[in-house]
């Protein structure tokens, strides 16, 4: 099992959180809430507001997000869903445990109870210039105060 933290449409009450729950797709497991160690900026962009974590670490706020262990068929799904490696790509990044509710083996136990883990994350380097221009937030609500309605892939 990997871990993968999301921070967008992939969370709990947000569009995309079917396919987290979809066993078709693999297995995820809710493990907590987190956010980066370090500072990154988290804009919405494009012309179907989709949130993306620009890969500028130490720029923008220590974004909140959800931790899941998943298995190997939902991390294949998941960098198809992401369209890994153009759009987004899947890195390493350090995570600070908020909330813990996950159950494993000492190891993960340990790791959770110090604070930090190492967590899959999708990021982008590959980004138009003018996003890092763009309103930096330190979460993503689709229907948060910035206006900005995510456009779900079926009514693109």
């Amino acid at each position: 099992m990997a871990r993968v933290f999301v921070y967008g449409t992939l969370k709990k009450g947000q569009p995309n959180y079917k396919y987290m729950i979809n066993t078709a797709k693999g297995l995820a497991k809710f493990q907590g809430r987190g956010r980066t160690v370090e500072k990154y900026p988290l804009v919405i962009a494009g012309k179907y507001n989709i949130p993306y974590m620009l890969n500028i670490p130490g720029t923008g706020h220590h974004v909140a997000g959800e931790i899941y262990s998943v298995d190997d068929q939902m991390l294949q799904f998941l960098d198809e869903f992401e369209g890994c490696p153009d759009m987004y790509q899947r890195t390493l990044m350090r995570i600070e445990v908020v909330e813990w509710e996950g159950k494993g083996g000492v190891g993960e136990a340990r790791a959770a109870a110090e604070g930090v883990l190492e967590c899959f994350v999708y990021s982008t380097a590959t980004y138009p210039p003018e996003w890092v221009g763009l309103p930096y937030y330190d979460s993503y609500d689709s229907l948060g105060k910035h206006g900005l309605s995510y456009v779900l892939r079926e009514s693109r």
